[in-house]
């Protein structure tokens, strides 16, 4: 059975030291503050990437950008919540076509927007408190 993108960033939390938590929490600020500054830097070397036209470094960039979100799922308490969060995400997009069943586009850069019948998630449904969602 191949290991998830999950498992695999577990190992490394628990290799060297790094929170994996069973539950919910963004209470540590230091945490935060690293997730957050890990995910910009990653993100800027996509930025750079892309604009040197560097196929080897956009997948390099991707891959640590997935790398670094998976760390702060497991960092924050939310691994286990992942999968059915991205499904309901996931649900969501799916409801944004038009009434005629196409996709709705801004003009300007081709971002799908809502339709009509856009349905929000529901990500506040994966927590037990409905406060901690807030």
């Amino acid at each position: 059975m191949t290991q998830s993108t999950l498992d695999r960033v577990k190992i490394f939390h628990e290799t060297y030291g790094l929170p994996v938590k069973d539950t919910p929490d963004i209470s540590d600020d230091k945490t935060n503050r690293l997730r957050v500054a890990l995910l910009e830097e990653e993100v800027a070397e996509l930025k750079v990437a892309l604009e040197q036209g560097d196929m080897v470094e956009v997948l390099d960039a991707l891959t640590d950008i997935q790398y670094v979100l998976d760390g702060a799922y497991l960092s924050f308490g939310m691994s286990h919540l992942k999968e059915p969060a991205f499904a309901e995400v996931q649900r969501s997009n799916m409801s944004k076509l038009g009434e005629d069943g196409k996709p709705i586009r801004r003009e300007s850069d081709g971002k799908v927007m809502k339709g009509p019948n856009y349905s929000a998630p529901d990500i506040a449904q994966f927590f037990e408190n409905k406060s901690e969602a807030a």
